[in-house]
């Protein structure tokens, strides 16, 4: 048996042996800190485990708490967890966005301050980069921040601050040098928010839920030692994080194990639309599914595929092309299941519809902004015209 062979075996037995069954298939999954709390007992034993294995973060070095684990061993695993429907013990702005920035830019210091917190799920994270005058042109950003003494003070605001309300941490893009060009004299900082400098009110959305903040600065407080990379070179900095959001990394470690709707729509249209020998009945629907169904498993071999040709880690510009197709990919899943549901599709009165019904009209609104946040797709074309296939301007 080669080594990864016996990596695989070791890994299967592992998570047949402490996977509890109520942390597989859909459900709730941490994203740390204290603030938002997760009452079912099997994610919160999972998680415990996940921790003390070292893969909530599974291929970070093992001295801050991650797995360790090569790009080969870490493919193994996330195969294995799809294999049984495991959801990830952690996810959130700690592991997927923050935390690889830190391990790439930070000293030596910030990683042990801040890395392990963010493995053993202590901590919560936001991003502070959109304003209400900066957004998908980030680089006009107009928040400030002055030294004076050991740390920073901030002005300003952020909008579109996801989870703002419960994090504990943001990390943040702010103008350190107004006379430079705009793209320069921007710094990268952690800031703490609970402090009273920060106020945070919510957006509400058409959707219903308020997952969204704008976040205001009044002398909010910053020590200079959370600076991350060199002063007013934070664009690099925060260019590196996005490709790191933007990878989709998060959503190939939970697969389709890890609560995604998508692996149901065949079943859903068979529901809907009725069933001839056990395949959908209509045959423009059937070819309809399957198409999406090809579509989105070669996205998610695709990514994979990525994954195993880098080291593991994420890849530069490329990412951009996840961005794109994903999130048009998850209008199209939802487009189709409100559109197979007929009259009922878009149906929102609580005294007929299902809770199913409703959470599917509610994520049909939410992911119409999948195309606009984290760059919008027009960006991401941009993007890979020049970055990935070398256009010219």
């Amino acid at each position: 048996m080669t080594e990864l062979a016996e990596f695989r075996a070791d890994t299967r037995a592992w998570l047949a042996a402490n996977c509890p069954p109520g942390a597989r298939g859909p459900g709730p999954v941490s994203t740390g800190g204290n603030q938002v709390s997760i009452t079912d007992r099997d994610t919160l034993v999972w998680l415990e485990r996940m921790i003390e294995k070292g893969w909530t973060a599974p291929n970070w070095p093992k001295e801050y708490g991650g797995g360790g684990l090569t790009k080969e061993e870490f493919v193994i695993l996330i195969d294995e967890m799809q294999r049984i429907r495991a959801r990830p013990a952690l996810a959130g702005f700690g592991t997927s966005m923050i935390g690889p920035t830190i391990l790439e830019f930070g000293t030596e210091q910030q990683k042990r301050t801040h890395i392990p917190r963010i493995t053993r799920a202590e901590v919560s994270w936001c991003q502070g980069y959109s304003e209400p005058g900066a957004g998908s042109d980030l680089a006009s950003l107009s928040t400030r921040a002055e030294v004076r003494g050991d740390h920073f003070v901030i002005n300003g605001q952020k909008t579109w601050t996801s989870g703002a309300q419960s994090a504990d941490w943001m990390f943040i893009l702010v103008r350190t040098d107004p006379d430079a060009p705009k793209h320069l004299g921007i710094s990268f900082l952690l800031l703490p928010m609970d402090q009273p400098g920060v106020t945070v009110k919510p957006i509400r959305l058409i959707s219903g839920h308020s997952p969204f903040n704008s976040t205001f600065f009044d002398d909010a407080i910053a020590a200079k030692e959370d600076l991350i990379g060199e002063l007013n070179n934070g664009w690099t900095v925060g260019k590196r994080l996005l490709q790191h959001e933007r990878s989709g990394m998060e959503a190939l470690v939970m697969g389709g194990a890890g609560g995604s709707e998508e692996d149901g729509l065949p079943d859903e249209a068979r529901r809907c639309l009725g069933e001839d020998g056990g395949r959908i009945a209509d045959p423009t629907w059937r070819s309809t599914v399957a198409t999406h169904e090809m579509n989105r498993h070669a996205f998610r071999l695709t990514q994979q595929r990525t994954v195993e040709e880098s080291d593991g880690g994420t890849p530069g510009p490329a990412t951009s092309i996840f961005k794109l197709y994903g999130s048009e990919l998850q209008q199209q899943f939802y487009d189709l299941t409100t559109r197979m549901r007929g009259t009922r599709g878009f149906c929102d009165d609580t005294q007929t519809a299902t809770g199913d019904e409703r959470e599917t009209i509610r994520r049909w609104l939410h992911f119409r902004a999948g195309t606009i946040y984290s760059g919008s797709n027009e960006i991401q074309r941009n993007i890979i015209a020049k970055r990935v296939l070398g256009l010219p301007d």
